[in-house]
């Protein structure tokens, strides 16, 4: 794969996000001349533009430019694949790649893992990370994990193992990236906003292993239908999770839930596809304390424990934190509706879920479906529904924020979000 010349290059950087500012200063340092488009208004968008040079022409109305003003544009994962926008630069024949593209082009590691799936990404992620540091390997981490891939590209080595965490959005239009291992955890029903249909939202993960063959390793989840469907027209090495002989390996694993143990069978066949001994794979799995917003400790006053789970976007993982819980849970659910029946919680908070605390918009929603099995609180914010909680919460109960939604209608991410339940937590303990 030839190295794009892109000196001297008119480009639109689509999105200004994390990606789309990566993506700007990267073509900037190639020579590039480098536009944004974003339908924010500059005066919003002033913190994100500080960040990129001065010579960065920022445009906002589609009106305003021609798409075949540009020689490529370049899009970030937030922006719809069928934005007009890029619909009309692909009908012109102009190049439009993702982030992911244009940072792949650039990249020569020793080997690279792709990680996807609905849930379970970022642990997998780190866990792998750490078990390869264990085994004295030379890893950088980036993609959907807060890291774009051209921001990495100098730290790229040729004896690199690359880790990225990869989402349906980054995968929707890749032309070359071509990982020599990929992990796909699982499937469920998640962004169908924005995929519409589930046989959409597979299809683009299904694209992870468009240039996969011969040698290459792709991890599956024999649990998962989509999975055991995509294998199907898999060219390469198929490994499967999980299997007896994983379980016993996993066996020291310290993060709880059986989420967990699957998400740390997946790394385990990483880490042994690429050479690392078992004696550090189990080192790391006995030691291994989890990530931030998913599933965390905050805090334990008076025998109640704190836990943060705002990583919880899709009511299927706050399915799998309550299973990871006994009796006397006080949940707090809520934020930004993603169109899927809170119904389907109530096997799994019966005889276990004390009460439920909403916050967000989807509060009157989540009373409706849940009404009839447990008591539901309306407490709008966070620091309502944490104070109540501390209140009403005994020794040996859990208070365990697991929104099941996204954040965007209080917050501007999940990461706020858990910050946001974590200050409040500890007001509460000092």
């Amino acid at each position: 794969m030839a190295v794009p010349h892109l000196k001297g290059k008119r480009v639109l950087v689509v999105g200004l996000g994390i990606s789309g500012i990566s993506a700007a200063r990267f073509l900037c340092q190639k020579g590039s001349l480098v536009s944004i488009f974003d339908q924010k208004s500059k005066k919003i968008l002033k913190p994100q533009l500080d960040k990129l040079p001065s010579n960065v022409s920022f445009l906002s109305k589609t009106n305003a430019f021609e798409a075949n003003s540009f020689d490529l544009l370049v899009v970030s994962p937030g922006v719809p694949w069928d934005h007009p926008l890029l619909v009309k630069a692909r009908k012109k024949g102009i190049p439009v790649w993702p982030e992911l593209e244009l940072g792949w082009r650039f990249v020569r590691p020793r080997k690279t893992v792709a990680i996807t799936g609905t849930n379970g990404k970022t642990t997998t992620t780190r866990l792998i990370e750490a078990i390869l540091k264990n085994g004295q390997k030379k890893v950088v981490v980036g993609g959907n994990i807060g890291h774009p891939l051209t921001s990495l590209i100098s730290r790229i080595k040729s004896d690199t193992i690359l880790v990225l965490e990869i989402s349906s959005y980054q995968l929707e239009a890749h032309h070359t990236f071509h990982p020599n291992i990929a992990v796909w955890l699982n499937l469920t029903p998640d962004h169908l906003g924005r995929h519409r249909t589930m046989r959409r939202y597979a299809n683009a993960k299904n694209r992870l292993f468009q240039f996969m063959k011969g040698n290459d390793v792709v991890v599956l989840n024999r649990k998962d239908k989509w999975c055991r469907e995509a294998a199907r027209t898999i060219r390469c090495r198929k490994k499967w999770f999980p299997t007896s002989q994983l379980k016993k390996t996993t066996s020291t694993l310290l993060i709880p839930g059986e989420h967990n143990v699957e998400n740390a069978m997946a790394s385990s066949v990483v880490a042994e596809s690429l050479g690392v001994l078992k004696k550090d794979i189990l080192k790391t799995l006995s030691t291994f304390s989890g990530v931030e917003h998913r599933l965390q400790k905050v805090a334990v006053k008076k025998g109640v424990t704190y836990i943060n789970d705002s990583k919880s976007t899709n009511i299927d993982s706050t399915k799998v934190a309550l299973k990871a819980f006994g009796k006397n849970v006080y949940l707090i659910l809520g934020g930004e509706h993603k169109g899927t029946p809170y119904t389907s919680l109530i096997p799994y908070m019966k005889r276990k879920v004390r009460n439920v605390l909403t916050i967000g918009e989807s509060s009157h929603l989540i009373k409706q479906d849940l009404k009839d099995t447990v008591r539901v609180v309306p407490c709008q914010s966070l620091k309502r529904a944490v104070w109540y909680a501390s209140r009403q919460a005994k020794n040996g109960d859990i208070v365990l924020l697991s929104p099941a939604c996204a954040s965007f209608d209080q917050y501007k991410n999940f990461e706020e979000r858990g910050h946001d339940f974590i200050r409040n937590v500890k007001k509460i303990v000092k």
